[in-house]
């Protein structure tokens, strides 16, 4: 055995951040290289995790990795100077790794294109002209850059950069919100996928759990006991005990363990969260159902029935794991609305039911009829 090569299989993530790649040299020593594409390499010291490697990882990210000539607004004080320290940074350090790809992916959408431009320069209508104005008819895409460049601004507040948020004042644009699927395309859907069926077990664990894909698509038969399903939440890292609920008990019954996963896919492999959307989404089309019909809308659809229910704010939060009484409190807002609606219209007709007197004016308690 090569010396140190069990060490390196021992210590090091299969999983390896973005744009990184394990290599051999030709003494057989490990290393890691920062490569996108076909592009030059950049040798990493350390391991992942160290301060050393995630130091050189920031400077790589941030295109020190080419020459300097080649690298626009490298001076202090420049935006694309502005991302490498926040990447640096100890609170872009503690993220988890899937938000830091998400992170770095917007993150590369204002530093190449606006990496020459000067931090302290930036103005709101400059902000609004320059950074947000392509993304004008996506205005997902413009909130997502919005929210990040204010994740930066923060940052370059703190370290003296910046003095006040030139982004104050900038409205979030509204994008197309996931709605609540309704009790009619629940029924719909489970029309179409019975008991038994893989899209019905997805379907399930996502409508009776209430938790998101990035959940549900790795929960294990070992997560299940004594009636209840554990889960620890990728996004929030919330611990939550939920009781099965008695139509899922049902769904699960009918499911082959087979593996250790719940949900897997058609080769008997765990989903990747990407593949677990594309495969409820297919589930979804094939139930004919519309495209508004999304799979964070069974989340929404478990948080409805809650409400619906009568459950209060804190025992939503229980289910769905919301880290404020103020997302839990929205479905029951909604809930107590459709409440006071209808007793507001039974009110409003029995008012209008009174106003047609059965008794003459002279004689209580007598039909006025003829």
């Amino acid at each position: 055995m090569i010396p140190g090569r069990m060490f390196w299989e021992k210590v090091m993530p299969r999983k390896l951040p973005l744009h990184v790649r394990r290599e051999r040299d030709r003494h057989g020593k490990v290393r890691l290289y920062f490569r996108i594409g076909h592009g030059p390499r950049t040798l990493l010291p350390g391991l992942p995790g160290s301060q050393e490697f995630e130091a050189a990882y920031a400077d790589a990210l941030a295109g020190n990795v080419r020459r300097k000539s080649d690298i626009p607004g490298r001076e202090r004080g420049t935006i694309a100077w502005g991302v490498a320290s926040y990447l640096r940074s100890a609170e872009f350090q503690d993220l988890r790794p899937t938000t830091k790809t998400g992170y770095i992916s917007r993150l590369d959408k204002i530093r190449v294109p606006h990496g020459h431009r000067s931090i302290k320069g930036m103005t709101r209508a400059g902000i609004e002209r320059a950074i947000l104005a392509p993304y004008l008819d996506r205005p997902g895409q413009r909130l997502a850059i919005l929210k990040m460049l204010r994740v930066l601004i923060r940052h370059w507040i703190a370290i003296g950069e910046l003095k006040a948020d030139p982004s104050l004042g900038i409205r979030r644009p509204r994008g197309n919100e996931i709605r609540a699927w309704t009790e009619t395309e629940i029924e719909t859907f489970e029309r179409r996928w019975p008991i038994g069926s893989k899209e019905r077990l997805a379907f399930a664990l996502m409508l009776h759990t209430g938790q998101r894909r990035s959940d549900v698509h790795r929960m294990t038969w070992a997560d299940l006991r004594d009636g209840a399903i554990r889960v620890t939440q990728q996004k929030t890292t919330t611990r939550l005990l939920i009781p099965v609920h008695a139509d899922l008990a049902a769904v699960l019954d009918a499911a082959p363990r087979e593996h250790v996963t719940i949900l897997n896919t058609a080769h008997g492999k765990p989903f990747t969260v990407s593949g677990f959307g594309n495969f409820m989404r297919d589930a979804i089309a094939g139930a004919g159902l519309p495209l508004e019909c999304q799979p964070h809308g069974l989340r929404k659809a478990a948080g409805r029935r809650l409400a619906e229910a009568g459950c209060s704010a804190n025992e939503i939060m229980a289910i769905l794991g919301h880290k404020s009484l103020a997302e839990a409190e929205r479905y029951t807002r909604e809930a107590d609305q459709g409440r006071m609606a209808r007793a507001a219209m039974v009110r409003l007709s029995d008012r209008k039911a009174n106003t047609h007197s059965r008794t003459t004016p002279n004689g209580f308690g007598k039909n006025g009829e003829k």
